[in-house]
């Protein structure tokens, strides 16, 4: 008894910041979902379903998230995993140290500078106006899709590269060997012991870009110039200019759902494919 006491002294702490910071903010969302516009904006109490009724008029912005959120989960993925594998299996320990130091290195600087930069080099007077000069047309990439994906890599791609390289940097190196000496060639080496071991690592980098992406905002504010509107954007515009904050409560509401019910299929799906094992998981 005096354990269990003493064990619920040590999370208290963290309980309770846990609750005030999170629960609290959580219940308030819901109870405002619930709510009213006031007449000058706010919020007026009430109970009343017409907030979710009216979701659909906020459609266009759950499709572009639940579009490119995925999109950009897997861009960075591809392009993580090489980087990762090298970093972990190939490069010496001196190029190691150097190549991490310049993964880090975009996140010393603000993520709106460096979306500023990208508008320069995505507008008419950058990438475009290259490709003109080499006779490939003048393409217009600022204020696309595309832009908003270059953004989501760039920014992002650090937070997938760091779990892969984790769990690769984690391998038995003698598991490889073993695979080499009893004749298995290198692309069956990669395919049935190190990417199968590599796995937690890629699960967690994807959860963790994706669960973000959900709610990002600058980025396609910015590259997006308006035209890609995320579920964000549409949070930013409901209690900032709009100030609905009823409606705005009902779509954070159903962000929130999205989000519990992606991560419940995707703690189903990797437990079943770990086979039970708990090495596998968010983080």
């Amino acid at each position: 008894m005096r354990s269990r006491y003493r064990t619920a002294l040590f999370l208290l702490p963290a309980g309770a910041w846990f609750f005030a910071m999170l629960v609290l903010p959580l219940v308030v969302v819901f109870v405002f979902s619930f709510g009213e516009r006031g007449p000058a904006g706010g919020y007026v109490p009430a109970f009343t379903f017409d907030n979710f009724l009216n979701l659909g008029a906020r459609w266009a912005a759950f499709k572009n998230t639940m579009i490119m959120a995925p999109l950009g989960t897997l861009a960075c993925l591809l392009i993580a995993y090489p980087l990762a594998y090298f970093l972990a299996v190939r490069a010496s320990p001196t190029w190691r140290t150097l190549l991490l130091i310049l993964v880090i290195v975009p996140f010393w600087t603000s993520i709106l500078i460096r979306s500023y930069a990208w508008i320069y080099l995505l507008g008419g007077q950058g990438l475009p106006s290259l490709l003109e000069a080499l006779g490939l047309g003048n393409p217009r990439l600022i204020n696309t899709p595309f832009a908003v994906l270059v953004g989501i890599v760039y920014g992002y791609l650090p937070l997938m590269v760091f779990p892969i390289f984790v769990s690769l940097e984690r391998l038995d190196k003698r598991l490889l060997e073993a695979a080499s000496d009893l004749g298995a060639p290198p692309m069956n080496t990669f395919l049935t012991v190190t990417l199968p071991l590599s796995m937690p690592g890629v699960a967690t980098g994807c959860m963790l870009v994706f669960i973000l992406l959900m709610g990002e905002f600058l980025i396609p504010a910015m590259l997006g110039g308006g035209k890609v509107f995320f579920i964000g954007n549409a949070l930013v515009d409901l209690f900032l200019q709009s100030r609905n904050w009823a409606f705005g409560s009902a779509v954070a509401v159903a962000l929130v759902l999205v989000m519990v019910i992606t991560v419940t299929v995707y703690m189903h799906l990797t437990r079943r494919w770990s086979g039970g094992r708990d090495d596998v998981s968010l983080m």
